[in-house]
């Protein structure tokens, strides 16, 4: 394989990990405010600032928000880099430079959730329809992963695209956790005034968009807060969404692909075994005393993993 190739499915399979989460994330802050027990939660304006915040664009002090500017920003403005038409768009690129490499399902299935992505109406989108756009759009990513798993070889091509999944995954559950952190903050902030404000409702918001509420709620038999949210879904290797499981995940398809018997101390595989031990061995005590630094660590693992990947395997200087 090409290491060319590598590298568009290696991001073929990173947005369509995007789009699921960015549109999971839009679906479920946005009506879950409609039901908030408390003022705060039901703002348009702080729900909207939420969103802009999680996909890297977030809102100046004092900034006055538009409902509908937003809306179309995050999923159908071609013109912003973080929007859920262009992941697709930029997935189906991807997919296309490596058509040879993979199955026709799967390309087809791609092809689909492009088109129904690109003739959307943003008029019909931002009036009544973004319920229906999100749901669309991930029921499209579960089908395109569906055919990852099932129509390729499990062979070179199904690790890279394997590990833009998980990479693009414990990012964006990173960025999750730390939009979802900030409001939370907000909400307590009230309560000290004396507000009646809920932050259990968004502890729970916060599982509902990585799709983890009912099994966390099984494994730990008590309402979310806090320390149980975070272990979950960055310290729980068996919650299928967690950062420690996309970490497992990663190293697994990296062996994979590597020709080292042992990782060299320069290597990607060493890098991602060391950053994944320490979260093996880390408590949520430890990310809770100081969640920033928390958050700021993490990203920048990623992101060194990421780098040191696209250099080992495609060849791409950082």
């Amino acid at each position: 394989m090409l290491a060319r190739v590598a590298n568009n499915l290696f991001w073929m399979g990173r947005y369509i990990e995007r789009s699921e989460h960015v549109a999971r994330y839009l679906r479920v802050n946005y009506f879950s405010s409609l039901d908030a027990p408390d003022e705060l939660s039901q703002s348009r304006d702080f729900v909207l600032k939420s969103l802009m915040f999680m996909v890297g664009d977030p809102c100046k002090e004092g900034e006055l928000v538009i409902e509908a500017d937003v809306l179309y920003n995050i999923t159908l403005n071609p013109d912003k880099r973080y929007s859920i038409i262009n992941a697709v768009k930029l997935a189906r690129e991807n997919a296309h430079s490596a058509r040879d490499l993979i199955s026709t399902e799967l390309y087809e299935a791609i092809n689909k959730f492009y088109h129904f992505v690109l003739n959307y109406s943003v008029d019909h989108l931002v009036k009544r329809g973004l319920y229906e756009f999100t749901s669309n759009v991930m029921e499209f990513t579960a089908i395109t992963k569906a055919k990852i798993r099932s129509t390729l070889l499990y062979d070179e091509v199904f690790s890279v695209i394997k590990l833009g999944v998980n990479m693009e995954r414990a990012t964006q559950v990173i960025r999750i956790i730390h939009s979802k952190y900030i409001d939370i903050q907000a909400i307590e902030l009230k309560k000290e005034k004396g507000f009646l404000v809920s932050p259990v409702l968004e502890w729970s918001t916060l599982l509902r968009c990585v799709e983890s509420y009912d099994m966390m709620m099984r494994y730990e038999k008590e309402s979310p807060k806090s320390y149980n949210t975070l272990e979950f879904l960055i310290l729980n290797p068996k919650c299928p969404r967690s950062v420690i499981n996309s970490l497992s995940e990663i190293s697994r398809h990296i062996e994979f692909l590597s020709n080292e018997k042992k990782p060299s101390k320069d290597s990607t595989a060493f890098l991602v075994n060391k950053v994944y031990t320490e979260y093996q061995y880390k408590y949520t005590e430890e990310i809770e005393v100081d969640f920033r630094t928390f958050i700021e660590k993490i990203l920048e693992n990623l992101f060194k993993i990421s780098k040191k990947m696209q250099k080992e395997f495609f060849y791409i200087e950082s």
